[in-house]
């Protein structure tokens, strides 16, 4: 199993992007999937959770209505759009992805299995 994400980049404050994760080797339409980031200095933390369906999702408390996660469960992918960044968004991105079915949205690093190599997040002030 493999998740690889893309779109990061620089970006200055005020500005977008959206970050895309690509899963092959199984799908996952029945699994949560998540962003996880990791700025330096700092632990991993929870960006956002969709549920296999896409109807439920939960947000880090930091996110304030900025990002907004969806996924295509036929194209097996996760995507993070990202709206007003600051230059607290700067970290490493990380997409996740739960091996078990669940009915409640797993909110922890613990409770994912297959994990990308990252992105990195750069927001200039």
């Amino acid at each position: 199993v493999h998740l690889v994400e893309s779109g990061g980049g620089l970006v200055q404050a005020g500005g977008s992007l959206n970050l895309s994760c690509a899963a092959s080797g199984r799908a996952f339409s029945s699994n949560s999937m998540a962003w996880f980031r990791q700025a330096p200095g700092k632990e991993r933390e929870i960006v956002a959770v969709i549920g296999w369906n896409g109807r439920q999702t939960y947000y880090g408390d930091f996110v304030k209505g900025r990002f907004t996660i969806s996924r295509d469960n036929v194209k097996n992918t996760v995507s993070l759009q990202m709206n007003s960044l600051e230059s607290e968004d700067t970290a490493v991105y990380y997409c996740a992805a739960d091996r078990k079915w669940s009915s409640r949205l797993p909110k922890v690093e613990a409770d994912y299995d297959y994990w990308g190599q990252g992105t990195q997040v750069t927001v200039s002030s």
